[in-house]
């Protein structure tokens, strides 16, 4: 498998800028570009990160025991089936994700319960058909069953011309009423000519990147019932206590040092 180390991938951009050790020189250096026109993006990872962790928790205290997690990226403890198996024991995952570093760092993802199931599948998210037929999924998920369908911060990798929407109703498509769609994805909103400048950094890095408006983001949710408090910036998502900061002053600051959008919302 070639591994193209010498070009940069999201998921191992992320890692460095979660202060991880599997990335590369071609993806620390476009890190480090994006880190120059954006001081505050590894703060917006962590946040992001720590996002993930409450929707997962919010998703099986709903009663969901079934995950498909796409757009996994290198694993970063606690992973996802470490979450939802502190409350249900039983619960089972599956991650996907296209770079093949990830998938070298598998073992590391399949570390479940004797209770529950984890598994690894290598595949990209723009092909949910190669990805709902896999055995990975058929073998470990019952997709009869309600599932808890996460992209996090993986969409605003897929530009319009790969039609993300219509991955997104393919996926849900496939899972029964009870299910769940987690989003979190990158946003012009709050600063448009500094995401302007980081689209353009991961262009240059031949990444296909697409940054979209809170209307945009929010189409991916058409028919669902949206989560309170909706969608919002991935810090103001039921938020811990210790997470609040100086108040809504700050995380008012936060929303452009952040620049992301984030949801959760069931199929009815």
């Amino acid at each position: 498998m070639d591994l193209n180390l010498h070009l940069p991938h999201p998921a191992r951009m992320y890692d460095y800028f979660l202060g991880g050790k599997d990335n590369y020189e071609p993806d620390r250096q476009q890190a480090e570009q994006v880190e120059k026109v954006f001081p505050s993006v590894r703060q917006a990872a962590r946040i992001n990160r720590a996002f993930m962790h409450r929707a997962t928790k919010y998703v099986a205290h709903e009663g969901i025991r079934q995950f498909l997690d796409i757009g996994t990226g290198i694993p970063t403890a606690p992973n996802v089936h470490q979450i939802a198996q502190e409350v249900e024991p039983q619960a089972r995952v599956v991650y996907v994700d296209n770079d093949p570093i990830v998938l070298a760092h598998a073992r590391a993802l399949m570390t479940s319960t004797p209770e529950g199931c984890t598994a690894y599948l290598h595949a990209d998210l723009t092909g949910p058909e190669q990805i709902l037929s896999a055995p990975e999924v058929r073998h470990t998920l019952r997709l009869d069953q309600p599932v808890a369908v996460s992209l996090n911060a993986v969409l605003h990798f897929v530009p319009d011309d790969r039609h993300p929407y219509n991955v997104v109703a393919a996926l849900l498509e496939s899972v029964p009423s009870g299910s769940f769609l987690v989003i979190s994805h990158a946003t012009t909103d709050f600063d448009s000519e500094t995401f302007d400048k980081i689209q353009n950094i991961y262009r240059d890095g031949e990444i296909p990147c697409q940054f979209r408006t809170r209307e945009e983001i929010g189409g991916f949710f058409a028919g669902l019932e949206i989560s309170d408090p909706g969608l919002v910036p991935p810090h103001r998502w039921r938020p811990d206590p210790v997470d609040l900061g100086d108040g809504d002053g700050g995380l008012a600051r936060l929303d452009a040092q952040v620049g992301l959008y984030a949801a959760v919302a069931k199929k009815a």
